[in-house]
């Protein structure tokens, strides 16, 4: 590993104004799978947007990060960290992959490199994800990295005309450690 922030797949570094493109193709990918359907943005507004993110400080708990494959240098996604409560000890994450670079490790390498700052380096004992009960690839995921479905919100989100379930997994600092090496990414 040459930094914290590199593994063998993926590099996690600060979102740059000329990312802009890869974020348009994402949210398409998003709106394909069925997610939030949100109004569509101009290409200006991505770039706006992307501008914002590179020159936004970060408040050190709340960030997103750009995935970006070693091998090719090429964005792949995005991570980040979010509703964090350090007073209790807990955040919540999200990833989201380019529908053309999944399945190639990306996404649990990134979010095992996230996990284990935010567990090891700012002392947090919690983190959570929320998942759409009908995507069964992000539920599988999940699992794999070692998170436990908590609980099920029954018709909490709206969207394709219809409310959903959405599934509150968790995973504890201790059981993330039994799960993954601190050196691991």
């Amino acid at each position: 590993m040459t930094s914290f922030w590199t593994g063998k797949r993926v590099r996690l570094r600060g979102i740059e104004p000329d990312d802009w493109t890869a974020f348009i193709r994402f949210a398409a990918d998003e709106e394909r799978l069925g997610d939030l359907l949100h109004p569509p943005r101009s290409a200006d507004g991505y770039r706006a947007w992307a501008k914002d993110q590179a020159a936004a400080k970060s408040d050190g708990d709340c960030f997103q990060l750009a995935i970006e494959a070693v091998d090719t240098g090429q964005i792949v996604g995005v991570v980040g960290s979010h509703h964090a409560d350090p007073r209790a000890g807990w955040f919540e994450y999200g990833v989201t992959v380019g529908a053309d670079h999944r399945r190639k490790g990306y996404a649990a390498e990134a979010v095992v490199m996230l996990l284990r700052f935010m567990f090891a380096e700012r002392r947090f004992h919690k983190c959570g994800a929320r998942v759409f009960a009908h995507n069964e690839a992000s539920l599988a995921f999940q699992r794999g990295l070692g998170f436990i479905e908590e609980g099920r919100l029954r018709d909490q989100v709206f969207f394709a005309g219809r409310h959903h379930d959405l599934v509150m997994m968790g995973m504890l600092a201790d059981e993330f450690a039994q799960h993954h090496s601190m050196s691991e990414a």
